[in-house]
């Protein structure tokens, strides 16, 4: 049997069987599980509807029955981004839905939600259930004032008979979680301008007979990030602090914290949304445990007595939503071959259950490429660190001599990571001849407390020093065409890409996907739990009003002398259509290539099915107009203005 000789051709010009339409129908975005005893639910994001999320219960047969009947879509706005959206009890569901922000309970899968919270907007996230007081415990942001939005915890009685505020005073709230016997609380809280990654405070107060809270004592929270606290079945408050300048795990008995497991790797992540999980009580002995050392993450078991790691071994470099059940461990596991699913895996024998995956698209090995994990030098004699994926398509070859365009992700946050796993839509790049560096530039997680705040103050300077820095890498290494380098971002990273453009001249194009261009703007046009973000990562405003000015890529549009591509969703709370229409403007008044394309319906991130194979055929079409080459498939046209 003889295997077909790739055919020459240039590259940019492959054709690829990952395609925009197969990635957009055959995706759905995993969210988090939700427990009921040891009956396993999840809830996902369907872009085939209009990206709702959508509650689904996994059976004992393997099946799976959906929860949430349309239009309902349980997702949560509490500080936009959301998170920890519902609960269930013995089969009874309460969640938040979208439309409205109320909170509704379902008795059932074939029950009819009726809501608990009245009709204002008042939203409600991270749920927890208080049985015998016949309430849920949540975190409210309250919307019905002027001004900024006030967040507390709150309890709403599961009868529709009220609610009531549990605690307030402060900025934000987290992370309530009631200890097994019900008699203390434990919560996270915060306030302007740190974020949960930066200054945040673990509290313990008691529960009095009639709900309200007592006397509270400050476990923890001395300029620390702490992410998770969790109460073991003996009543110990567990939680991760990167007071060791890592994100490593530490427990309270009620007198002292003690530092259980002492490791420079990462046993958490940013708090961008509620809910987040990296470790769970297997029993009450043992925590299951995810951490991540120079990108790779792994599984591990922890025995609570001898503070003993063991690591499971799995076939996955990327773990999150940990969360246990006796005998087995939960999680969400990706690897460089392997799409990102939900699975189970039995403790004892090593099995493991795939019990949903996030894509069913089948990429043939062939086409996929494996990404290498690289550091490289970059300013102050510092080191970064990225993922490496070149050019992969079994069927073709590039002409001798030609070296591939190289497209530069930074990636959104900016206190976020990549990690390598397999994505169809990366694979969309280099199965059609395009090199892709992902780039954890200096304010990633991952790496340690030092190594995300490199960031501060010197937002869209070190994270751009870092991604060019990457492609001279690369380019000095003969693997990429500095020709045609470009860079592409979402949200922060847009900012980050925006600033690539404007203020270097490296780059020859970019996409921004909702990025901010005017951070003045920023700062009276956004929402509560960003708002007071750039404080760290530019400096206070308004001292520091000239800095602003000069980060500010709009500002500077003069030295923009390369083509942009800019794709918005219409109803973005975190960055409004007006950052990009500004930047738009401006580059068509100076005869600037650029293209814009606007989505009606969609918010920070796109979620339909069309707006994803539009977004995403929409660059590379207009990487295909700026450089010359001639897609080989059929690509709806972008109208580009200037060109």
């Amino acid at each position: 049997m003889t295997t077909a000789k790739p055919q020459v051709a240039p590259y940019g010009e492959w054709k690829s069987p990952i395609t925009s339409d197969l990635i957009a129908s055959a995706s759905i975005r995993l969210l988090e599980f939700v427990l009921d005893g040891e009956t396993i639910y999840w809830i996902e994001s369907r872009p085939t509807e209009g990206g709702r999320y959508v509650l689904v219960r996994h059976n004992a047969d393997g099946s799976t029955t959906n929860i949430t009947p349309a239009p309902f879509n349980v997702r949560t706005c509490v500080h936009e981004y959301g998170g920890r959206p519902a609960l269930i009890d013995g089969g009874t569901v309460y969640f938040t839905n979208f439309a409205d922000q109320r909170i509704y309970k379902q008795a059932g899968p074939d029950a009819a939600p009726q809501p608990l919270t009245p009709a204002v907007d008042i939203r409600h996230a991270d749920f927890i259930l208080d049985k015998a007081r016949g309430r849920l415990i949540a975190v409210r942001e309250d919307h019905t004032g002027e001004g900024e939005a006030v967040n507390t915890l709150a309890a709403v009685a599961i009868d529709g008979s009220g609610a009531q505020v549990l605690v307030s005073g402060n900025d934000f709230y987290s992370s309530p979680r009631l200890s097994p016997d019900g008699t203390r609380l434990a919560y996270l809280t915060w306030n302007h301008p740190n974020l949960p990654w930066d200054n945040v405070e673990l509290w313990v107060a008691a529960v009095n007979a009639d709900g309200s809270l007592g006397a509270a004592t400050k476990v923890a929270g001395a300029g620390e990030s702490i992410f998770q606290p969790e109460w073991s079945p003996d009543g110990v408050l567990y939680f991760v602090s990167d007071r060791s300048n890592w994100w490593n795990l530490y427990r309270w008995d009620g007198a002292q914290v003690e530092h259980v497991v002492a490791m420079e790797a990462e046993f958490g992540v940013p708090q961008w949304s509620f809910g987040m999980t990296a470790y769970a009580f297997e029993s009450a002995e043992r925590i299951i445990c995810a951490y991540t050392q120079n990108g790779a993450w792994r599984l591990a078991s922890l025995d609570i007595n001898t503070r003993a790691l063991t690591p499971i071994e799995t076939p996955y470099t990327a773990i999150f939503n940990v969360r246990a059940l006796p005998g087995r461990a939960l999680f969400e596991g990706a690897s460089p071959t392997e799409k990102n699913a939900f699975v189970a895996l039995d403790l004892a024998s090593g099995e493991i259950e795939i019990l949903r995956r996030a894509s069913t698209l089948e990429i043939d090995p062939g086409y996929v490429s494996i990404p290498e994990a690289i550091e490289f030098p970059t300013e102050n004699g510092l080191t970064a660190y990225a993922f490496f994926y070149p050019p992969q398509n079994k069927d073709f070859t590039a002409p001798a001599g030609e070296r591939p365009p190289l497209r530069v992700v930074s990636h959104g946050g900016p206190t976020g990571a990549t990690y390598g796993a397999l994505s169809a839509g990366v694979q969309y790049w280099t199965s059609r001849g395009f090199a892709i560096l992902d780039v954890n530039y200096g304010g990633s997680t991952g790496y340690g407390r030092a190594y995300r705040q490199r960031l501060y103050g010197e937002w869209g300077v070190v994270d751009v020093d870092d991604c060019i820095n990457g492609a001279r890498y690369l380019v000095a290494q003969g693997r990429a065409d500095d020709k045609r380098a470009v860079i592409q971002g979402g949200s922060a990273g847009g900012y980050t890409t925006l600033c690539a453009l404007t203020f270097r001249d490296y780059f020859k194009a970019g996409a921004s996907y909702f990025g901010l261009s005017e951070l003045e703007f920023f700062v009276y046009d956004t929402h509560k739990f960003e708002a007071r973000y750039l404080d760290q990562l530019i400096g206070p405003y308004p001292a520091t009003k000239e800095t602003y000015y000069n980060r500010s890529p709009i500002n500077f549009v003069d030295q923009l002398s390369c083509p942009v591509i800019f794709l918005q969703g219409l109803e973005d709370k975190i960055v409004p259509p007006s950052q990009a229409e500004i930047m738009v403007e401006a580059l068509r008044k100076k005869d600037i290539p650029v293209a814009y394309l606007p989505f009606e319906g969609e918010q920070h991130g796109f979620r339909r099915a069309e707006n994803i194979k539009r977004a995403l055929d929409a660059e590379f079409y207009f990487y295909a107009k700026v450089f010359g080459f001639e897609p080989a498939d059929g690509i709806e046209p972008v109208e580009i203005e200037n060109l």
